[in-house]
């Protein structure tokens, strides 16, 4: 079980630090070498100003993955705090629950474009808008468990023995939340990744200046009927094979914490 979950996890994290070390100035034009097919010379090819196609998509990917972990940390925080909030008094729980339902039944790709449309793209509006909107799974399923969390015998003893909320939220439930957290920040990151490149093909995301996978695909669609093929398969194809190795990795974890252990095992193992 550990090799199926660290491999994948060893893959991705390889892929990252390739493309992190990657300098962007090194992405040079040549127009002597452009639209040149894969080869030996350029692996990936090269787009019509001569730039080597498999440092621009290893520049994206980085640039997705930094998106996608920033994203899905801000989404799991947001979760976790509206359903602390939900805990302290019914009438939150009922505007906490509303919330939920009202973010789960908009179009969530719509929601995604109107939010970074009305924030002027770029990189804020799209981690805000990933951020609202994919925080509900994990604030319903925190929401359930701490519902049942906050009736436990000792946490009413805390609460009688003049214990406040966050003390018992620090003490009491964050502990018993660990492996939610974890499992809703791995459901969340591959959504953001894709999510993100979507919407910056779309023209709503990130601008054409930066080196993201998505500007890449959309600018490389008008020379596909050209028969510059590489221009869109290899970067689609690496960023499938990066969010599938963590899918992997997901999956696999998943069902690691899934086993009836607690939590001070797990850190343990």
């Amino acid at each position: 079980m550990k090799k199926n979950m660290f491999l994948p996890l060893s893959l991705f994290v390889l892929l990252y630090l390739i493309s992190a070390m990657l300098r962007t100035d090194a992405i040079q034009i040549d127009l002597a070498v452009k639209n040149q097919a894969p080869s030996l010379g350029h692996l990936f090819g090269t787009d019509w100003l001569g730039r080597d196609m498999l440092q621009r998509t290893l520049k994206g990917i980085q640039l997705s993955i930094s998106v996608g972990l920033l994203t899905a940390l801000l989404s799991t925080l947001l979760g976790l705090t509206l359903s602390l909030i939900a805990t302290m008094h019914q009438r939150l729980d009922q505007l906490v629950a509303w919330l939920i339902d009202l973010f789960l039944s908009l179009p969530h790709l719509v929601t995604l474009i109107l939010i970074s449309f009305v924030l002027g793209g770029g990189m804020k509006g799209i981690i805000i808008g990933l951020m609202a909107t994919h925080w509900t799974g994990t604030a319903r399923v925190l929401r359930a468990e701490l519902m049942q969390l906050k009736d436990m015998p000792y946490v009413q003893m805390s609460k009688h023995l003049g214990r406040g909320f966050w003390w018992r939220a620090r003490h009491h439930f964050l502990p018993h939340l660990i492996p939610q957290l974890i499992v809703g920040f791995t459901l969340i990151f591959p959504h953001a990744i894709l999510h993100e490149a979507a919407i910056t093909f779309l023209g709503f995301g990130l601008s054409a200046e930066v080196p993201a996978i998505g500007i890449i695909l959309s600018e490389a669609m008008q020379y596909l009927s050209n028969g510059m093929w590489w221009l869109v398969f290899f970067p689609g194809l690496l960023l499938v094979v990066m969010v599938v190795l963590f899918q992997q990795f997901a999956h696999a974890f998943q069902a690691y914490i899934g086993r009836d252990r607690s939590y001070e095992q797990l850190i343990d193992d």
